[in-house]
């Protein structure tokens, strides 16, 4: 019996990073949604619920923050894989508070987000 594979949601503004993202998730057997800003992401929830999210910090409209705050206030727990390109040292602190399952900083490699995502989101079975 086949299953379907799990949905990753990608959220961020830049689109080159988006489809580089959703490139290496397929390869790992994922399904992806991608989202140009987190105003979209969160309009999608209504339709479809990612097993993890992969969310850019800094983005115009509602910061990476901001859509975890909202998914929180929603009850809607999921893992959350932060990434960005700041080397803000408080920002690693600031994941932590808003219940990130980690923080990734840009560049990272394919291998450090597939290892995230396993290891963060364990209940990601396919079948």
């Amino acid at each position: 019996m086949h299953t379907i594979d799990p949905l990753i949601a990608v959220v961020d503004d830049e689109s080159p990073m988006r489809t580089m993202l959703g490139r290496v998730l397929r390869l790992a057997d994922y399904r992806v949604s991608s989202f140009a800003s987190g105003e979209e992401f969160l309009a999608s929830l209504d339709t479809q619920r990612p097993v993890c999210v992969i969310l850019d910090i800094h983005m115009p409209g509602l910061s990476g923050f901001e859509v975890q705050m909202r998914m929180q206030a929603a009850d809607i727990r999921v893992p959350v894989v932060f990434i960005t390109a700041s080397d803000d040292a408080a920002l690693a602190r600031m994941a932590v508070e808003a219940k990130a399952s980690c923080l990734l900083r840009k560049p990272f490699s394919s291998d450090e987000l597939l290892e995230a995502i396993r290891r963060h989101g364990s209940d990601l079975t396919k079948g």
